[in-house]
C-alpha cells in the first residue's frame, strides 16, 4: 500500500486526478474501523490531515466557515460553540476524547452514515457543503450531498474542502438518544435551531431515516402556533401537537438497536425538550 502525504489542497486534488480510487485519510476514526474489522484493503492512502486550507474554522459575512479537517473537539471549543451551539453539542456527545480529537466534520459527511452525529445540526442550519478537483468547485446542500445510507454524491476525484453555516440569532438544541450518554451510536437524534429574526424553528433528525430529514411540517405549524412575545414556554397541546409532527416526518426501521416505533417517541420527546429549551 503506498502512503503520500498531502500538504496543500493543491496537492491532494494533483493526486486524486492521477489516482481517482486513492482513499482519503483524516482523522481515521471510520477508515481504521473498515480496515481492521471490515476487511478493508485500500491500495493507495493520500494523507490530508496536514493540509492547511482544510482546517480550523472562521467568521465571515455573518457565516462560519469550517475546514473539512475540523476535529470534534475543536467544535467543542466555547468560542466556536458560542457561534453554533447545536454543532459543538453534537461533538461533544461523539465518541471518546480520543476520538473527539482525530474524528473530522468531513469524514462525518463523507461516510454518510445515517447516525452521524453533526449531520442533523448541519441539516437544520442549511449547511453549503464545497468540494473541489482539478476540474473546479461547486456547492451543494446536505442532502445533494448524501443521498442514502452511506451513499454521498462525490466523484472518485472531489474531496470535502469546507463547510459553511449562517450565524443565526436564537438558541440551538442538540438531544440524543442512546444506550448511555456517551460513546454510543445513535438510536434518535434532533436538532432545534431557533431563528428570532425570522420568527421560524428549524428542526432536523438523525438516525430515524435514510438521510438526515427536516421536518418541515412541524417547523411550518409552530412557526403560526407559537407565541413569539411570551417568555413561558409553549402550552402543553402545543408541546405535545409539535412531537406529534416531528415523528411523523420519521421513517425508521428495528434493528439491534431499537425499534422503530421507540425511534418515533423518542422523537416526539426531544422535539418537545428542545422546544420547550428555546422557547423559555
Amino acid at each position: 500500500m503506498s502512503v503520500r502525504v498531502a500538504e496543500s489542497l493543491e496537492e491532494v486534488c494533483d493526486l486524486l486526478a492521477a489516482n481517482p480510487s486513492a482513499s482519503l485519510l483524516a482523522g481515521g476514526t471510520d477508515f481504521m474501523v473498515e480496515v481492521n474489522y471490515s476487511g478493508r484493503r485500500p491500495a493507495s492512502v493520500i494523507a490530508i490531515d496536514r493540509v492547511p486550507e482544510l482546517s480550523g474554522w472562521r467568521r465571515h459575512n455573518g457565516s462560519i466557515e469550517m475546514g473539512a479537517a475540523l476535529t470534534y473537539a475543536e467544535m467543542e471549543h466555547p468560542l466556536f460553540a458560542a457561534y453554533v451551539p447545536a454543532l459543538a453539542q453534537a461533538a461533544r456527545t461523539v465518541g471518546s476524547p480520543q476520538i473527539r480529537n482525530a474524528g473530522t466534520l468531513g469524514g462525518n459527511l463523507a461516510t454518510a452514515s445515517p447516525a452521524g452525529d453533526t449531520l442533523p445540526p448541519l441539516a437544520a442550519l442549511d449547511a453549503r457543503i464545497t468540494v473541489c478537483s482539478v476540474r473546479g468547485t461547486r456547492e451543494l446542500r446536505l442532502d445533494e450531498l448524501i443521498v442514502g445510507p452511506k451513499q454521498n454524491t462525490l466523484a472518485a476525484d472531489e474531496v470535502i474542502r469546507s463547510v459553511t453555516v449562517p450565524v443565526i440569532d436564537g438558541p440551538q438544541e442538540f438531544l440524543k438518544v442512546g444506550t448511555r450518554n456517551a460513546m454510543v451510536i445513535s438510536v434518535a437524534t434532533v436538532a432545534l435551531v431557533l431563528d428570532r429574526a425570522r420568527r421560524s424553528v428549524r428542526l432536523a433528525l438523525g438516525s430515524v431515516a435514510p438521510v438526515p430529514v427536516r421536518a418541515t411540517e412541524a417547523e411550518e405549524w409552530i412557526a403560526d402556533a407559537a407565541d413569539w412575545d411570551s417568555p413561558e414556554p409553549p402550552a402543553g397541546d402545543v408541546l405535545a401537537r409539535f412531537g406529534e409532527l416531528a415523528a411523523a416526518a420519521a421513517s425508521p426501521i428495528d434493528d439491534h438497536r431499537s425499534t422503530s416505533a421507540y425511534r418515533r417517541h423518542a422523537v416526539a420527546v426531544m422535539a418537545r425538550r428542545a422546544l420547550t429549551r428555546v422557547l423559555s
